[in-house]
């Protein structure tokens, strides 16, 4: 199995066939996860996944690899156990990235995307628009 390009039908495709199995459909955005996605939006999320990947997922041997990504606590964490992008062995099982190196650049970004769209699905049916509060106040401080 080879990364797909992040083309959001392959990705809806992807996202409904784990949402099939039990374990991963037990996930969603709930209580202080969902009003975290509210209040960050979709674009502050989006760079809270990528550097939260960099830092769990991305190098060729994590740190803490298969118990990094904890349960709840911020919904990238979330959103990683119900998209299998949680820890490299679920990554290459799920998504066919080989385990035992470090993440391409367009590898790194499908992930994100992964993440990313999960998310938007379970805020609005795919329309997430909260707004994010890192545009609207250039002093903002991203937790």
């Amino acid at each position: 199995m080879t990364t797909p390009a992040p083309d959001p039908r392959t990705l809806d495709r992807r996202l409904d066939a784990l949402a099939r199995q039990p374990f991963r459909a037990k996930f969603h955005l709930r209580g202080r996860d969902r009003a975290t996605a509210a209040l960050k939006g979709p674009a502050t999320l989006r760079w809270h996944a990528y550097d939260l990947i960099a830092k769990r997922l991305a190098p060729a041997e994590p740190y803490k690899d298969g118990r990094q990504t904890p349960y709840r606590g911020h919904p990238v964490f979330v959103a990683q156990h119900a998209t299998a992008t949680c820890c490299r062995s679920c990554l290459e099982r799920w998504h066919g990235i080989p385990k035992g190196r470090a993440l391409t650049r367009v590898e790194h970004a499908y992930v994100v995307e992964v993440i990313s769209r999960w998310i938007a699905r379970e805020m609005t049916d795919g329309a997430f628009s909260g707004q994010d509060p890192c545009r609207a106040d250039p002093g903002h401080e991203i937790s």
